[in-house]
């Protein structure tokens, strides 16, 4: 065959692709689409701020339990180091469950890798749920780790899985749907921590991630039927350092978490409108912004008494930028700009990169926040505003472009002679396979 009717018969393709992609969203697509947003990212979201609200209930089983063993309490150091260590161990997982995309999606396939994580859901929804009784807190740690591999495995594979399942003209709105399920497993920690509502030591451990989990679980397959963090992590303590009465904490916390599921749900709407790399580049930007107005606000709350308002406002600000661009997108971007063949070791680098920057931040961070006090986010300003530099120098649009023609923009930006005819999604097709 010449190259020339080879390339006539990619173009036959690809308009075939583009005729079958100006489709509506169908009932089967958007029930995929639910199931597997659902059953994995709203869990991912849920165990992020799960322990910010009830950590002192936790902190005091710790104590309590070492006590029962030794008869003698923790050392404040101690207790907070291996409270951090608790925090960490999730990101953590995550950090492993990401190195863990590349095999098992080669060998199980996307569909078979989601139904085999859902070991590393029941497994910690035990332990979790068996730890008081068991007067372990190492149960907690562990399972937390269990359940940050299932995290690190769904938050990669879920939008891999849907990226390559929709139509270019939703591939978009689809992609960010497990990150709005993030958001909404957040608000839903959050609100399960309000102190007035759930938030005590008998409903904390039946609300706790695991059991939750587990009860989701037992009513999914029953009768019936026959996967901005290191803000969350410590939402609590920003909000205090910014002047906030500690008994109104917890609304402020769970009112930005229900801003971020509202700007989310707008990034699901206008990401097809707006493209990707403006909802980056304004996303990052937003929050450097933020960043630099919060460290001057708390630099400065001390001697100005409306100060710490401008620092409440500078954190729902940050939350809005990251929900627009930072945290919905990259994994977009990541479905679209590689190849299917090369696509699982993408989302396992650009995972572990975010898991185990996660995990650092989500153990370091008290420590920073005493040692630079209001600088604490100049650092995450800065990283902002190289990233917003990176995007508009290097990354190109693909909204609304096929995977060849995505392929064919890195071709002439790395100066490449030609695309890569072997790779799965630009192979001939005959026409009679096309229905042409």
């Amino acid at each position: 065959m010449t190259r020339r009717t080879s390339l006539s018969v990619c173009e036959l393709w690809d308009q075939w692709c583009e005729k079958v992609a100006q489709r509506r969203l169908t009932l089967v697509l958007f029930l995929a689409t639910l199931i597997a947003a659902f059953g994995s990212s709203f869990q991912y979201g849920y165990n992020v701020a799960a322990v910010n609200s009830p950590s002192e209930f936790m902190e005091a089983f710790y104590n309590k339990t070492y006590y029962e063993r030794t008869n003698s309490y923790m050392s404040e150091f101690v207790l907070t180091l291996l409270w951090s260590v608790s925090v960490s161990m999730f990101p953590f997982g995550g950090f492993i469950g990401s190195l863990m995309v590349g095999p098992l999606v080669n060998k199980l396939g996307r569909k078979g890798t989601l139904l085999f994580n859902n070991i590393f859901s029941i497994v910690p929804a035990i332990l979790m749920g068996c730890s008081k009784v068991a007067r372990s807190f190492e149960m907690i740690i562990v399972s937390r780790l269990l359940v940050g591999i299932c995290a690190g495995l769904s938050s990669n594979v879920v939008p891999m899985y849907l990226g390559e399942l929709a139509p270019k003209n939703l591939r978009g709105a689809l992609g960010v749907v497990p990150q709005l399920f993030i958001t909404i497993g957040i608000l839903v920690a959050q609100l399960f921590g309000l102190r007035s509502l759930l938030a005590n030591e008998e409903v904390g451990r039946l609300c706790s991630p695991g059991r939750l989990v587990l009860v989701w679980y037992l009513h999914r397959t029953g009768p019936e039927q026959g996967g901005g963090a290191h803000i969350y992590y410590y939402a609590d303590q920003i909000y205090l350092r910014a002047g906030v009465n500690a008994n109104h904490v917890q609304y402020v916390t769970a009112g930005t978490g229900a801003v971020n599921v509202l700007m989310t749900i707008c990034a699901v709407f206008v990401v097809e409108l707006l493209g990707r790399r403006f909802l980056i580049l304004l996303g990052f930007s937003v929050c450097f912004a933020a960043c630099g107005v919060l460290t001057a606000a708390l630099a400065l709350q001390d001697t100005i008494s409306w100060m710490p308002y401008v620092s409440i406002a500078c954190v729902i600000i940050y939350v809005v930028g990251h929900a627009l661009g930072p945290s919905p997108i990259p994994a977009v971007l990541i479905t679209e700009i590689f190849l299917q063949s090369s696509r699982p070791a993408a989302f396992m680098v650009g995972g572990s990169v975010h898991w185990l920057s996660n995990f650092t931040v989500g153990l370091i961070f008290p420590f920073i926040q005493t040692g630079l006090g209001a600088y604490s986010f100049i650092l995450f300003g800065v990283i902002c505003l190289l990233t917003t530099i990176y995007t508009f120098l290097v990354v190109p649009e693909t909204k609304g472009k096929t995977f060849m023609e995505i392929n064919q923009i890195f071709t002439k930006m790395n100066k490449v002679s030609e695309v890569h005819p072997e790779k799965e999604e630009l192979r001939d097709f005959p026409p009679r396979a096309l229905g042409l």
